[in-house]
């Protein structure tokens, strides 16, 4: 990837509207999840990484709550593949440190469980549906 990118840790009162670019065209466009599921109201208080192109416009995002439950981690599709998801988690996996927040905790798409391993993250318990979505619990503990 020759293009430049910047990870930042962000508010969602100054960055909400870069933020919501994002997961509208992820989870509400493509992958079909029910709008007032996606914007939930809890993410005024939740941690927020944003992920800019080098024209400062909006192509990955993901928060985290305050008790450690890291979520909407997304990447524009023209982006994928070239390690952005990995920089969102291990953003939020810093601040999670910083905040004294262990374990985090996700809920990953079934799809998505062997990139959360290679992160260290730890399966557990059945599958279940998430947004019309097959999902798994997992964890990490933080040292």
């Amino acid at each position: 990837m020759t293009e430049k990118f910047t990870v930042s840790e962000v508010k969602w009162h100054e960055s909400q509207h870069l933020l919501k670019q994002v997961r509208q065209k992820v989870f509400v466009c493509e992958q079909r999840v029910a709008e007032e599921i996606e914007i939930d109201g809890k993410d005024p208080d939740c941690y927020h990484v944003l992920v800019t192109n080098l024209k400062n416009e909006p192509i990955g995002a993901g928060r985290m709550t305050p008790e450690g439950k890291i979520g909407r981690v997304s990447v524009l599709m023209p982006y994928r593949g070239f390690g952005l998801g990995s920089h969102i988690l291990e953003k939020l996996v810093e601040i999670a440190a910083r905040e004294h927040l262990s374990p985090v905790k996700l809920h990953a798409q079934i799809q998505a469980i062997h990139f959360y391993e290679r992160h260290n993250f730890v399966s557990n318990g059945p599958v279940f549906m998430e947004a019309g979505i097959p999902h798994k619990t997992m964890k990490r503990t933080l040292r």
